[in-house]
């Protein structure tokens, strides 16, 4: 593994173990420049394209899935190990549909319905990103259909 700081190839493992939902191994390394970083090992059942709007393809990043997700919930009271488990739950569910090829739409359909149950502004922010609103009341309109925070 190279390390991050000083690009140099020489590490070594200082501490292995799986993560709290056992889908991926976190390891600890040392560089023999003194720094210490996090590793993590992860199970790929395939390599899964995504077909965007406009029909080109790209390689699914759980990277880029990750990053959108964590904008969408910044400063949000949510623990990193919540929030992992959903991305890891909705990349579990994507290799699951046994497609190579996913729509963008198929995965930002997926991450709203499940900011909807774990943080309804992210909810709301997510998809005022993904869903692209035009005009003021567009997202008015968005808002006052969902029923997260409507009185029950």
């Amino acid at each position: 593994m190279i390390c991050p700081i000083c690009k140099k190839g020489e590490t070594s493992v200082v501490d292995s173990r799986p993560t709290e939902d056992g889908t991926a191994i976190r390891r600890r390394r040392l560089c023999v420049c003194g720094e210490r970083f996090t590793t993590f090992e992860r199970v790929q059942y395939r390599e899964l394209m995504v077909v965007k709007k406009n029909g080109r393809k790209s390689v699914f990043e759980r990277d880029k899935l990750s990053k959108s997700i964590y904008i969408a919930l910044k400063k949000r009271p949510l623990d990193t190990d919540t929030v992992e488990k959903f991305i890891t739950k909705i990349t579990r569910s994507l290799e699951e549909l046994g497609q190579n090829e996913i729509s963008s739409n198929t995965i930002g359909t997926m991450v709203m319905e499940g900011l909807k149950e774990i943080d309804p502004v992210a909810y709301i922010r997510f998809a005022s990103v993904y869903r692209n609103f035009r005009e003021e009341k567009d997202f008015i309109q968005f808002v006052d259909k969902i029923d997260v925070f409507k009185k029950k």
